[in-house]
């Protein structure tokens, strides 16, 4: 039987953000069909390692692979401590990949050139403000970044202390807000601090709602296209290989 419902895989490397992110493509594009690979082991080896090790390299390259061989119109990477990791496992399969945080960085660096950085893992600092600082480049945009590592709030999330864990962020990023244009969360698990975060000296960016609604522009778009292909070439799949909505119109 034809499947006519696109179909995106999200590899996820904990299980923090699954339910976040299944509602939010189900409340952004309901008519398609989301599957999920997690692997648990992943930031764990990442952060026992301080940094991506080759295994791990190996293993988003195998789950990449085994979302296109399962028929996905999009994979869709749900951690930015392997960021850089998908890039590369993008390169092994020609089904579109979109990272979590590509638009948020983009937003940022539109948004101001004092760009503050609040992550609560120093493997996702690191990363996340290349991200930034490739994007500023793609852009022709001049940006500064002031990191800012909340040690010990993600242990606190993980161990299920959410309200130590929204203390500890939100002390961050008030004192941040001070001496910058924007702040970026590096992490999608930093969500959790928004029912409590209140209004702001400046904007605050979260990277999953962002995420998610570049990648649903980026279906709606090539949609058609796609299905007009897949009836001509007996379901083959478009050549393109993408990190991020990096080519689709930024809105004004």
């Amino acid at each position: 039987m034809k499947r006519t419902r696109p179909l995106i895989y999200i590899v996820h490397t904990s299980f923090v953000s699954v339910k976040e992110l299944n509602d939010l493509f189900a409340a952004e594009l309901p008519e398609a069909e989301i599957r999920n690979i997690v692997d648990d082991s992943l930031l764990p080896e990442v952060l026992a390692n301080e940094g991506v090790t080759a295994g791990v390299s190996e293993r988003m390259k195998k789950y990449f692979q085994a979302a296109e061989a399962a028929g996905a119109d999009l994979i869709f990477n749900q951690c930015s401590s392997v960021g850089e990791v998908a890039d590369a496992a993008a390169l092994s399969v020609q089904v579109p990949v979109i990272k979590v945080d590509t638009r948020m960085a983009e937003v940022a660096c539109q948004s101001g050139r004092r760009i503050g950085v609040v992550a609560t893992l120093e493997t996702t600092l690191g990363p996340t403000c290349r991200l930034i600082e490739k994007t500023a480049e793609r852009l022709g945009k001049q940006i500064e970044i002031n990191r800012c590592l909340v040690a010990g709030a993600f242990d606190a999330l993980i161990g299920g202390n959410r309200a130590k864990h929204n203390r500890m962020v939100l002390e961050a990023i008030r004192e941040l807000a001070t001496r910058v244009d924007v702040i970026v969360c590096a992490q999608g698990s930093m969500t959790a601090i928004l029912p409590e975060l209140g209004r702001t000296k400046v904007p605050v960016l979260t990277s999953p709602a962002l995420g998610v609604e570049s990648a649903v522009r980026f279906l709606r778009q090539s949609q058609p296209k796609t299905t007009k292909a897949r009836a001509a070439q007996n379901d083959k799949r478009g050549q393109a290989v993408i990190s991020g909505a990096t080519d689709t119109k930024l809105p004004e």
